[in-house]
């Protein structure tokens, strides 16, 4: 774990943020928050012709802007906060951390979270396109720009907390990670966005559809070619090898996993592990996956732990959770995000947003339990359609619920830290949720490299607590306020960090 604030300057004068996104300048510093990329609620027209008087005399004061759509900012940045609490946390709270292989935990709508704000967002960015060559220039510049960061803090340079060594050898770096995932899902969506929305002015339900129709029809295309791999494909047998630190499984350094199977969803012999394999190569994958915290691989499950008696071979086979079929299938909640950036767009008032919002995130939410009945379970690796109906669905409740505190009823004092996060969401992904900032810290230490201030704070949090577990939990939460408070000072300031 981002995840995955994006600006089309020139594309439109109403722009927005999106999750791990921003500008085309690197880093921005001004006297206040930037004007122009700002989200800003509908107006009837009667109400836009009042705002904005036809002359502007030079003496005369500039028109007042449009408030900002605070909940995007606030929807972002809670999610960066979940994800710092789940991945620091998790090890000590397993009930919060990834699920092994089938159901959901809070972990889990980390991921959908995130590009259901990016299809918001698109939504609003490219609500006005002046030159379509230009804008999909600029997007194929920003999704490049995001999967190779992604490859630099993903791919195995970095070694992780505790760990003083970098480097990473180029034949074993893996090749995909939550930043590309975030890229690839941007880039399907924003294009989609540019090329295949109809020029047909909306107004009624039925010209909203035919505006909007192609791209429900990609949506849906996709998750049928998903559904079609995933049921349809062959899975043969299988070998990997077994790296030598791994001693827990006494055998020889190829291992035999043993298949011949279609349409299973389970670890081993599943068809979006075998795309992966065959379009990866194995030695580009996870090599930790969430897996090894199932029953048949860990004495601790649902915490990672030793072997138990009798493990199955492929507990130690390597796979990808944001692999090339998931990934594919994931771009879908982007879909679902910029339909509800449709609605923000073309609906008058808060109440038909609230409603249409409300009842779309119903639809989809018993569209999940239903496919789950017809026999496809819930799974953030396979990121299976029930899951990804919903964690939609889920991220849409959470999009109107936030929206109806902040936007409505104003009450977005108690929020304002996950405001300031979610401004500068890229930044605090990179340093914290990456890990970047703690790794570099640990870098500088007394006598040993375990006495330094990183660990030393969690130690003394664990002993005043005088409990491991909440000791963590209370490092994690203070880790969470540090980066709010940070992110806030740099709103003050004006600055930015802006890919």
């Amino acid at each position: 774990m981002e995840t995955a604030a994006v600006s089309t300057t020139g594309e439109g004068r109403d722009e927005a943020r999106m999750p791990l996104l921003s500008s085309s300048s690197p880093i921005t510093s001004t006297p206040s928050a930037p004007i122009d990329d700002e989200i800003r609620p509908w107006q009837p027209p009667e109400a836009q012709a009042q705002a904005q008087p036809t002359t502007v005399s030079a003496a005369s004061p500039p028109p007042a802007k449009s408030p900002r759509l605070v909940s995007l900012d606030v929807f972002r940045g809670l999610t960066v906060a979940i994800m710092i609490l789940v991945d620091d946390a998790g090890g000590a709270f397993a009930s919060i951390n990834h699920a092994p292989w089938f159901g959901v935990t809070l972990a889990d709508y980390v991921m959908p979270s995130f590009l259901f704000i990016i299809g918001v967002s698109i939504a609003l960015v490219f609500k006005k396109i002046s030159n379509k060559s230009s804008a999909t220039k600029k997007v194929i510049i920003r999704t490049v720009k995001l999967f190779v960061l992604g490859l630099i803090i993903q791919g195995g340079f970095f070694h992780g907390h505790n760990n003083l060594t970098y480097g990473v050898d180029i034949d074993r770096i893996r090749l995909f990670g939550v930043l590309q995932r975030i890229a690839i899902g941007y880039f399907i969506a924003a294009i989609s966005e540019i090329w295949l929305v109809r020029n047909v002015p909306v107004d009624s339900a039925k010209s909203f559809v035919r505006k909007y129709y192609i791209q429900w029809t990609v949506a849906a295309v996709i998750t049928m070619l998903y559904i079609g791999l995933l049921l349809g494909l062959y899975v043969p047998d299988w070998e990997f090898q077994v790296q030598s630190k791994n001693t827990e499984l006494q055998t020889n350094s190829t291992i035999l996993v043993q298949c011949g199977v279609r349409g299973s969803m389970d670890p081993p012999c599943n068809a979006v592990g075998l795309v992966d394999r065959i379009v990866l190569g194995q030695n580009h994958l996870y090599m930790h996956p969430v897996y090894r915290r199932t029953k048949e691989c860990s004495v601790n499950s649902p915490d990672y732990g030793p072997l138990p008696s009798g493990a199955p071979t492929w507990c130690l086979a390597p796979f990808d959770p944001e692999g090339l079929l998931s990934t594919l299938m994931s771009a879908v909640t982007c879909f679902v995000g910029l339909y509800f950036g449709h609605i923000i767009i073309y609906c008058k008032g808060h109440p038909e947003r609230m409603l249409l919002w409300s009842v779309s995130s119903l639809v989809l939410v018993i569209l999940a339990f239903a496919v789950q009945v017809l026999g496809m379970p819930f799974s953030k690796p396979l990121y299976t359609v029930s899951y990804m109906f919903l964690t939609a669905g889920v991220s849409g409740f959470a999009l109107a619920s936030i929206y109806f505190m902040v936007d409505i009823i104003k009450f977005g004092a108690p929020l304002v830290i996950f405001q300031w996060m979610g401004m500068n969401a890229l930044i605090v992904f990179i340093l914290a949720a990456s890990e970047v900032f703690p790794i570099f810290l640990q870098g500088f230490y007394w006598g040993s490299p375990s006495y330094n201030l990183v660990s030393l704070t969690e130690a003394l949090l664990q002993k005043i607590c005088n409990s491991k577990r909440w000791g963590t939990l209370a490092f994690v939460m203070l880790e969470v306020l540090f980066w709010g408070l940070a992110a806030g000072v740099l709103h003050i300031k004006g600055i930015y960090y802006k890919l």
